[in-house]
């Protein structure tokens, strides 16, 4: 369900690393937990941030919730289609709806403090049996 090449982080950010340039977005349990996203705010093209902070809100019609990095860098795109169609985030939380590219500063190391995919299934697996409970 979750992409293998991905990692991902316990505020369910994920993050697709190509050389030095890492996409960021929000995962599927994410978007399926807010419900219908009817806003997205994302950083200015050059802003700098450090991983762990946040750098824009996803609103939807039950919450605004912060959108953390899960890599430190410098922010190079945004993804502006976003802008007019939030609700992609809804559709292709994965894929299309992807919301920030950055430039890494040291992916090594922020790329080790996060889960790949079947630590991250496991994570999301006991967050919804305590919700269950």
């Amino acid at each position: 369900m979750y992409p293998k090449d991905f990692r991902y982080t316990k505020e369910h950010e994920w993050v697709k690393l190509e050389g030095d340039v890492a996409t960021v977005g929000i995962t599927d349990y994410a978007q399926h937990e807010l419900g219908d996203i009817v806003y997205v705010e994302l950083p200015a093209t050059g802003t700098k941030v450090e991983a762990g902070q946040a750098f824009g809100t996803v609103e939807s019609v039950k919450s605004v919730s912060e959108v953390f990095s899960p890599v430190s860098g410098e922010v190079t795109e945004v993804n502006t289609e976003l802008a007019d169609h939030p609700e992609k985030v809804n559709q292709d939380a994965h894929g299309a709806a992807w919301l920030a590219r950055l430039r890494t500063t040291n992916a090594a190391k922020d790329l080790a403090a996060l889960m790949d995919a079947a630590a991250y299934e496991a994570y999301v697996a006991e967050q919804q049996k305590e919700a269950s409970a």
